[in-house]
């Protein structure tokens, strides 16, 4: 938006002149780097807005009524302009507004605060977001030290958790109603009336799980456990591909694109996740599919590794999905394989290049062969084969490269190290499930792009200062 410019020159001036003043009085001040005027200018640009957001708070008070209704049916009477304060990006901001009492309820009301979503001694939204933002990218005790320096005043580290996780809270509660709505058929219908006219033609998904390590915390009643546990934070994605022009291919893409013909990218990440059974993660599956159109679009592909639980959810609720077993970890399979059971790594490269070049060729039940041809007794031929034989199917890697299809799952595997790795698995880091879900499922908010959504819903889940 833009303002009157002669007006913000005026202010500008002033502006200066208050910091050189200030800058003059100050004990041995000598030279200032440039670094020191522009923390003077922050600091005093934060009071001023400070002072300015509560006159503009003050002034939205209109004329106040003698009565209005109250919640419970009966009227208030007004009492006066009575003060209050907030927590905001410029620090505390003290405002006045009517404020009405006398109702037999014996509750109070001050609708300007109702109007604009003032929770008087609470964070406003605008610094909420902020403290949400830097609790899902650094640890809680680096967010209190980053936002010091960011905002020019502090925020207590159990206040940037509470916020971070009660986004998360309500990104959870959100999940629990899309899945409910996912279960009702009526829901179901009703969603046909409002299909997206650019709907894709084609859309992946794909599915893993990283480890998190949650802190022993006992129910009532219950002894506390001596270790932590590792709990599996399951990661679904949903998103698009398009090829890579070969104008803006990196080194790594023209390389791949010599054997693979044509390099992807993908776009449009809707990211989902959660700690929880698989046949709880399941309906989550189906219900974030359903708020992408998976189960109507005209083709539907999935991209994952072999684990079994993975391609029995993906059979079970999306069955009629092209299901492709990741090519990284087919062909690292291999690898392990000839690993184990060869000693020299002429050996290995002997039986590892045609073995590699069946399966790139979609010929698995070769790859099979070639793993049974090894010794019988080594324990790591009866596994290999077994896995490529059971996914047969989705390794006809020849097949998929014709048809346009994205081979590789680094997709949901850059989604588990955002998600888990990068924020869940910080040196040191140990978590409650209910703080590690809730922080999960607030950053997976961001990486989807729909932070300023979800940001939107925080009024339902208010946060003392």
């Amino acid at each position: 938006m833009e303002y009157n410019t002669e007006k913000i020159n005026e202010l500008a001036h002033s502006v200066a002149k208050l910091v050189e003043e200030n800058l003059k009085a100050k004990a041995g001040s000598g030279e200032k780097q440039i670094a020191d005027i522009e923390k003077e200018f922050r600091e005093v640009l934060r009071q001023i807005g400070m002072k300015a957001l509560g006159f503009y708070l003050s002034g939205l008070q209109k004329t106040p009524e003698s009565e209005i209704r109250c919640r419970c049916g009966g009227q208030l009477h007004y009492q006066r302009l009575r003060e209050a304060n907030l927590i905001s990006v410029f620090g505390k901001v003290v405002y006045e507004r009517a404020y009405y009492a006398g109702c037999e309820c014996q509750k109070g009301k001050a609708p300007l605060d109702e109007a604009y979503g003032l929770e008087p001694g609470k964070f406003t939204a605008g610094l909420s977001q902020l403290m949400a933002l830097s609790g899902i990218a650094f640890s809680f005790e680096e967010s209190e030290k980053w936002l010091s320096e960011f905002l020019l005043f502090e925020i207590s580290e159990n206040s940037i958790r509470s916020e971070t996780e009660g986004l998360g809270l309500i990104q959870k509660q959100e999940d629990e109603r899309a899945i409910e709505n996912s279960q009702d058929e009526k829901v179901l219908q009703e969603r046909l009336l409002h299909m997206p006219k650019n709907m894709p033609l084609r859309l992946y998904g794909s599915i893993d799980a990283a480890k998190v390590r949650i802190e022993p915390r006992a129910k009532r009643g219950e002894v506390v456990p001596e270790h932590e546990s590792w709990r599996d934070m399951k990661v679904g994605c949903w998103y698009q591909a398009e090829p890579v022009s070969k104008m803006h291919q990196s080194k790594r893409q023209k390389a791949k694109a010599k054997r693979a013909g044509t390099v992807f990218r993908t776009t449009q990440h809707h990211y989902f996740c959660d700690i929880c059974p698989s046949e709880q993660f399941g309906k989550l599956l189906w219900a974030s599919g359903c708020k992408n159109w998976a189960d109507l679009v005209p083709e539907l592909v999935f991209v994952c590794d072999g684990a079994v639980w993975i391609w029995d959810l993906v059979t079970h609720y999306y069955s009629n999905a092209k299901q492709i077993v990741d090519w990284y970890h087919a062909e690292e399979h291999l690898k392990k394989l000839a690993e184990a059971v060869f000693a020299s790594s002429d050996e290995r490269r002997i039986w590892l290049d045609p073995v590699t070049e069946m399966l790139w060729q979609g010929q698995v039940e070769e790859v099979v062969l070639a793993c049974e041809s090894l010794e019988s007794q080594h324990p790591h031929v009866q596994p290999t084969a077994l896995y490529f034989a059971n996914n047969a199917e989705r390794m006809r890697y020849d097949q998929f490269r014709a048809q346009g299809y994205l081979i590789g799952s680094g997709t949901i595997e850059s989604g588990c190290k955002q998600i888990v790795t990068q924020r869940l698995k910080r040196s040191g880091a140990q978590w409650t499930l209910d703080g590690a879900v809730q922080t999960a499922k607030a950053r997976a908010v961001w990486l989807s792009g729909d932070w300023a959504a979800l940001c939107k819903k925080r009024p339902t889940l208010p946060l003392a200062a």
